[in-house]
């Protein structure tokens, strides 16, 4: 039975800076966080929101930590085959140094349904070219321009940004370039008078909706975790 990858060498200590700019850089041999969270490590390891995570002890989540680890294997081929495996090796740690047991729990729970509105949609499926994959551009905060988007993709954006799940309930299948601008609830009107919700920017530039309902979310519980053991 062929087990499950782990980093070779793991160094977890506090960062005291007191600053909030997390840092991470991975790759095939060494993963590199600064002064992240614990729920940022989790988010990670389960490919799960932050929002959806529960039971985080105090101690634990309010804490920040630099890691730095390593796997020692030195041959390039044996290090292809870690690839794409980088949220394992974080659980495996988190598992070993932070005792962490938890377990995924489906709640009923606020979410938004992505709606097409009834006047119909304002972007176009995208043409066939040999670009595969999907591509975002923009700062993320107040726009962005996609290529090759899925309304499922689009549903996983907004959900990010509005810190509630959405769910795609378009109906509407394939890929689709369109561009969303909008102005986030905390830029005063002195700063952009002109500005408009996400919410209103959906419906007007790109005849989507959003529907505030209850439905069935996936969400992380943590039944234990503590302070990381020292290295």
């Amino acid at each position: 039975m062929q087990t499950a990858p782990e980093y070779d060498v793991v160094s977890i200590k506090l960062n005291k800076t007191g600053g909030n700019r997390v840092d991470v850089d991975s790759n095939d041999n060494t993963y590199i966080a600064t002064n992240i969270r614990v729920k940022q490590l989790l988010e990670q390891a389960y490919s799960i929101k932050e929002d959806l995570i529960s039971g985080v002890p105090d101690d634990v989540a309010s804490a920040r930590f630099d890691i730095n680890a390593k796997i020692l294997q030195s041959d390039p081929e044996e290090l292809k085959k870690l690839r794409g495996k980088e949220s394992t090796m974080v659980l495996a740690f988190l598992v070993d140094r932070f005792s962490l047991r938890a377990h995924t729990e489906t709640r009923i729970l606020p979410v938004y349904e992505l709606l097409t509105s009834k006047h119909g949609i304002k972007f176009r499926q995208s043409p066939v070219t040999n670009e595969p994959g999907t591509h975002i551009a923009g700062n993320g905060r107040t726009n962005f321009t996609a290529h090759n988007l899925s309304m499922d993709t689009l549903a996983s954006v907004l959900s990010e940004k509005l810190h509630r799940t959405v769910l795609n309930h378009t109906k509407l299948a394939g890929d689709y370039d369109l561009t969303l601008r909008w102005t986030p609830e905390d830029l005063t009107e002195t700063q952009n008078e002109d500005g408009v919700s996400i919410f209103t920017a959906l419906q007007e530039q790109l005849g989507l909706m959003l529907k505030a309902a209850k439905g069935p979310v996936q969400t992380l519980v943590v039944d234990q975790m503590t302070m990381p053991s020292p290295n």
